[in-house]
């Protein structure tokens, strides 16, 4: 009797298309300083960094807008942000360089391989996940990254009393959101139950989203406290 194969439920789509000079720079060149190559073991990040200080980390950062201009204006902070989209990778490596950014450093991975297999525990001091893929379709609201699963390990991965910070232009996804955290053990609404914050100034309004303003879109942030 052949043994069960169990498929993995992937959250995103890894985008390909013509890289622009700029991005193949970031993603060559420029990878040495800001890029980083996933190891057989553990990776050491605070041994990354110039400084070692409180590390955020962001997955699915897309073109890397906000990432960048947090990175700019947080120096006091590291960033370390992991995507699977080869332009928005080689694009953030390339503006952090022309900023001579030294607390910003990227991940080219599925980031839930990176953090079961590659990223110590309490590593974090805050996560961030900005406008992920909403997954609209009713037969695929099971790829939504945000599940019990997924945040278990976010858990493990963040500090106690570290940050969870959620936002969302889609508002079933985030119905979805605010219940799976707040039925989740480790995670406190830090408004109190079921109230979605304002957008706090540290994170910057992309292009992505005035655009969506414009039509009348909503926006949704969600932020919580680990508490292991």
């Amino acid at each position: 009797m052949s043994e069960k194969t169990v498929r993995k439920i992937q959250s995103f789509v890894r985008r390909s298309g013509r890289l622009t000079l700029g991005q193949k720079t970031g993603l060559t060149e420029l990878w040495p300083t800001f890029g980083i190559d996933v190891p057989t073991g553990l990776i050491d990040l605070p041994d990354l960094f110039k400084k070692c200080q409180p590390i955020t980390l962001e997955i699915g950062f897309g073109n890397g807008d906000s990432l960048l201009e947090m990175a700019i204006h947080t120096p006091e902070k590291n960033f370390l942000g992991i995507e699977v989209y080869e332009a928005g990778v080689g694009r953030l490596i390339n503006e952090a360089h022309k900023h001579k950014l030294t607390n910003l450093k990227i991940i080219k991975e599925d980031a839930v391989e990176m953090l079961k297999h590659h990223i110590k525990d309490d590593s974090f001091d805050t996560f961030q996940l900005f406008f992920p893929d909403p997954w609209h379709k009713n037969k695929h609201h099971k790829r939504r990254i945000v599940q019990s699963e997924f945040l278990n390990l976010i858990s493990q991965k963040l500090i106690n009393g570290g940050s969870v910070h959620l936002a969302t232009d889609w508002q079933h996804y985030a119905e979805q959101m605010m219940e799976t955290l707040e039925s989740h053990t480790h995670f406190k609404n830090t408004l109190g139950g079921h109230i979605y914050s304002s957008r706090p100034e540290h994170r910057p309004i992309t292009k992505f989203e005035r655009r969506g303003e414009r039509l009348g879109h909503g926006v949704w942030d969600l932020i919580f406290t680990n508490e292991k």
